[in-house]
């Protein structure tokens, strides 16, 4: 029986985890995390019996204390409470499926208690994978990616050695403005920049996927889980999102991993830690398929992808400037405080008013967060 703790297991990524889960006697869920949706989490404490559950805000983790208090579940709250759940003793595995930075404390906390990390948080590499990945290496502990294009290098690995990599081609959809201009993005709304042509996700997700700020982070990430530099990663876009990513070998030969748009595949990948397992649902069927098509990524009208592979380029603190300022700026869109292109412009000046720090400490990596949120939030 394999034991498994969630850092966000009421998010897309979560509550994917806990279907897999449901479908596999092997499996055992005994710990899960939210931010402050404590319906859903009561939800999943009575189906699935965790021992602990943590509740970022710490008022919801006392309310919820008290609907489950029929239950054996412990309810912990706030960042010590998410602490608590990543290094716990009986987990295997930490799935890191927790939007935003909060998520980077609890995966250090988890690395240095020897858990496995199957990894769906981004900004924990981008900001802070001069850190994690010596970490990890440190206490043998495996980082597991969970994103599609970062499974699906996973994947083509397999069996091969990582020191004959040549470049890693990282594919794209396009998001939901593939083919448009930047005078056509002026008046895009939230609820355009949220319909995504193939994948289901979150908000947050489904945002950077139209900017191409997700590539850019996904990007950024890889540099760090398969130790290829910056200049051996390209985007290429792949409408169709049937190709999840491709390794070209130093002999010119080029592996790709190919399926059906369902987040699953990666998640249960990662959790069995590369076995195999019978998975339901849609299989690719070629002839219906017909073709894939491949285009180059328009960094001119889309700047997030530019404007990450400068961050990534400078490295130190930039990076975290990146990802703080993309967040902030898609919570405003969001929220409908700004207009879709405002996104591209936040990051930049936030780019270019910082002083770079080359090796930052996790505590600066935080406080440079805080500091950039500060102030976007006094201008816009």
């Amino acid at each position: 029986m394999k034991k498994i703790a969630i850092l966000g297991s009421t998010g897309s990524i979560g509550t994917q985890t806990l279907d897999i889960v449901s479908k596999n006697d092997d499996l055992q869920v005994v710990g899960i995390a939210a931010g402050r949706n404590i319906d859903l989490l009561e939800k999943q404490i009575r189906q699935f019996s965790p021992r602990l559950a943590a509740v970022g805000d710490e008022k919801k983790a006392q309310e919820l204390k008290l609907r489950v208090q029929d239950t054996d579940c412990k309810i912990v709250g706030g960042m010590e409470g998410l602490i608590e759940l990543a290094v716990m003793e009986e987990a295997e595995i930490l799935v890191t499926a927790i939007v935003g930075m909060i998520g980077i404390c609890p995966t250090v906390a988890a690395i240095c208690a020897g858990k496995h990390i199957a990894l769906a948080n981004k900004e924990t590499l981008v900001t802070a994978g001069h850190i994690i990945m010596p970490l990890a290496k440190e206490h043998n502990v495996k980082i597991l990616p969970v994103d599609s294009e970062h499974s699906a290098i996973f994947q083509a690995l397999n069996g091969e050695n990582p020191k004959t990599i040549e470049k890693l081609l990282i594919t794209a959809s396009g998001g939901p403005f593939r083919g448009k201009k930047t005078e056509e993005l002026k008046n895009m709304r939230v609820e355009d920049a949220l319909k995504h042509p193939n994948w289901a996700m979150g908000q947050k997700i489904t945002i950077d996927s139209a900017t191409l700020v997700n590539k850019g982070l996904e990007v950024m990430e890889a540099k760090w889980l398969f130790d290829v530099d910056l200049d051996r990663i390209q985007v290429v876009v792949q409408p169709q999102s049937v190709i999840h990513s491709m390794i070209e070998f130093k002999d010119g030969s080029i592996m790709a991993q190919l399926g059906t748009p369902d987040m699953r595949l990666p998640i249960q990948y990662a959790l069995y830690e590369g076995e195999r397992k019978y998975l339901d649902g849609e299989r690719l069927d070629f002839a219906k398929l017909a073709s894939i098509t491949f285009e180059n990524p328009d960094m001119e009208t889309f700047k997030g992808l530019p404007l990450a592979m400068q961050a990534s380029k400078t490295g130190g603190s930039m990076p975290t400037v990146f990802n703080a300022a993309n967040e902030k700026a898609v919570a405003l869109f969001l929220n409908r405080k700004i207009g879709f292109l405002d996104i591209y412009e936040i990051i930049e000046n936030a780019m270019n008013e910082h002083e770079l720090i080359l090796n930052p400490t996790i505590e600066e990596i935080l406080n440079i967060e805080q500091d950039i949120y500060k102030r976007i939030e006094g201008r816009w």
